[in-house]
């Protein structure tokens, strides 16, 4: 098909007429970090070779296939992205795709002291930033790397090199960090970052999660009231998965993502694509769907695009977290991709 043929698409739906506009694309099933709700079952070792993974050429066929058909935003994951050697290279040619508006990346920050400026400079939009704790120690033992300080400058780098405002995520959970939600808080209100609380979710690979380990977003707004004036304004758009507040000085800004207590499954205008080549409809999916197999094989795109669509419309309503036929997902975060 030629390029004002994939322009020409009819946008992309679900069977509940919810229209797709993100694509989540996973570059890397490797991570330098061991946190224990995603934790990496390949360690620190390449958990598959090269030819097994999405190369960069097939990562902007098929998300140029996905834009011809409506997406606008596309973000990185892993794993851990910036593992992938030349990470730059596929931001800037994701860069060079007609209609598409966003490029995000969602990174543990480990590299991003000497990653941060080449990224900007081939195109990257927006940041965001996996961080659970603001403690030495503790992060140590979430992650398993003493480097805090390492993230941090990482963090600096990245204001140096333009990107603001800088989104924190950090995974709350009971007994583990959430002593630090008013620690965040003021990180935020002294550093400009938005700090987005994520409600732990059944992704682990261990499978250790349950109910009580959850801190629900209405203890995460009245802990976040003790702080200061706290003014609720929102959702930014109508499949945006956070709720935001602001506080009343104009210093800080918070986000709460509440998949558990809170779903937002309705609105939601998300697909993911692994680093494999396999297309998830949900995080919880119990299934994928391979697109690398055919696109290798050198099918039509209109092949590509009929299965996209195909697989597409059979989107789950919805996940089934704390249900009785809740079922864990066939992959672990990692292997995912966030």
């Amino acid at each position: 098909m030629t390029p004002s043929t994939l322009s020409s698409q009819p946008l992309l739906k679900d069977a509940y007429h919810r229209v797709i506009r993100d694509l989540r694309v996973s570059v890397t099933e490797r991570c330098n970090y061991k946190c224990f709700y995603c934790k990496p079952e390949f360690g620190f070792r390449e958990a598959r070779s090269r030819a097994g993974i999405m190369s960069y050429e097939e990562i902007t066929h098929l998300t140029r296939l996905f834009v011809g058909m409506g997406v606008e935003k596309v973000r990185l994951t892993g794993g851990e992205p910036l593992l992938r050697r030349g990470i730059e290279d596929l931001v800037s040619m994701l860069s060079d795709i007609e209609g598409l508006a966003d490029i995000a990346m969602t990174t543990n920050g480990h590299l991003l002291v000497s990653k941060a400026r080449k990224l900007r400079d081939a195109g990257l939009h927006r940041l965001t930033v996996s961080l659970d704790s603001l403690r030495r120690e503790r992060f140590a033992s979430i992650t398993g790397q003493d480097s805090l300080e390492q993230v941090m400058n990482g963090l600096r780098a990245a204001e140096d090199a333009g990107f603001s405002p800088i989104k924190i995520n950090a995974v709350i959970v009971r007994g583990i960090n959430d002593d630090e939600i008013e620690d965040f808080a003021h990180f935020s209100r002294e550093t400009g970052h938005i700090v987005r609380f994520i409600e732990f979710m059944p992704l682990d690979e261990d499978k250790r999660w349950s109910h009580d380990k959850v801190v629900p977003q209405s203890e995460m707004i009245q802990r976040l009231r003790g702080v200061g004036q706290l003014v609720e304004k929102g959702r930014s758009y109508s499949s945006e998965t956070a709720s935001t507040f602001s506080y009343a000085d104009g210093r800080g800004n918070i986000g709460i993502i509440a998949p558990v207590t809170a779903p937002f499954c309705g609105q939601c205008s998300r697909l993911r694509l692994t680093a494999e080549g396999k297309l998830r409809t949900c995080l919880f999916s119990l299934d994928d769907h391979d697109l690398l197999k055919p696109l290798r094989e050198n099918v039509d795109d209109s092949v590509l695009i009929e299965m996209i669509r195909t697989i597409t419309w059979r989107k789950e309503a919805g996940h089934k977290i704390g249900k009785q036929d809740f079922s864990y997902p066939n992959r672990s975060m990692s292997l995912i991709g966030g």
